[in-house]
């Protein structure tokens, strides 16, 4: 069985850390075939919305896998300039997860421990579903592994700088309630119901017209920290397509008309 196994439906790409067995932590083939898997969500234009999830209900992801850590990246033995080179340069220890360029929405639907690199994992995402089982820390603090997965940018820009320093500095767990209260999971659904809502909110975004979500989600991700004149040219110049596209003509006229809006793919 595949270390990472991910599915077609319609639309929707849910792409699965396979191993439960060790809490889903990631080693160097499960890194690779994360890689993989969002390249193929990036780059196939039939595929609107990925889910992120991991196998079973105890765990979504709880990091690298310490036991098989010289798998990840180079290798211990690699000369030093590679290692460096594929730290600033490189895909990410644990999968795809220095990208920067998918502009399609992508969904969490964290079934359990996200801790360390699962964390960062989880920021990969645009909205968090947490089961009410779900715990969120930075465990990698007790063992001196950094978190070189996007961890210390993507959170703060999901929770505040405050929160995160403190998840960062002390390493301490909270629950999905917590992670609630502070933006980290936008929502919580009962043990073992993450990924159908995850599905049920990918279905209803799949219903919406694509080209100005993908320029929104663009422009706040390119925008955000920015002084505001900078991020208003930004959204200005990343929302040209969509303002000159035809989807918003329909758009209006189905509202005018007072009917459904009727969207091609490409829109």
């Amino acid at each position: 069985m595949s270390k990472v196994i991910t599915e077609r439906d319609g639309r929707v790409f849910v792409i699965t850390i396979n191993r439960p067995e060790v809490r889903n932590c990631i080693d160097g083939e499960t890194a690779s075939l994360l890689e993989r898997a969002w390249k193929e969500f990036r780059d196939d234009d039939e595929l609107w919305v990925a889910i992120l999830t991991g196998a079973g209900d105890l765990s979504f992801c709880a990091g690298a896998d310490l036991k098989s850590l010289d798998s990840l990246g180079p290798g211990p033995d690699a000369p030093a300039h590679a290692r460096r080179r594929f730290i600033t340069d490189g895909p990410g220890f644990i999968g795809y997860t220095r990208q920067t360029d998918i502009m399609k929405p992508i969904l969490a639907a964290v079934n359990g421990y996200a801790l360390a690199g699962g964390l960062e994992l989880a920021c990969l995402a645009d909205i968090r579903v947490a089961a009410e089982n779900a715990e969120f820390g930075v465990t990698c603090r007790k063992w001196n592994v950094p978190l070189v997965d996007g961890g210390t940018q993507r959170l703060p820009r999901i929770v505040g700088m405050g929160f995160a320093m403190e998840l960062i500095l002390t390493g301490r767990v909270i629950g999905a309630e917590e992670a609630r209260r502070i933006g980290l999971a936008n929502e919580i659904v009962p043990r073992g119901q993450a990924l159908a809502r995850a599905r049920e909110l990918a279905a209803a975004l799949c219903e919406l017209p694509q080209g100005a979500m993908r320029t929104d989600k663009q422009a706040a991700v390119m925008g955000f920290g920015r002084p505001l004149a900078e991020g208003l040219r930004i959204e200005a110049e990343v929302g040209a397509d969509a303002i000159g596209g035809r989807a918003i003509r329909e758009g209006a006229a189905a509202f005018v008309e007072k009917r459904k809006p009727r969207y091609t793919h490409d829109d």
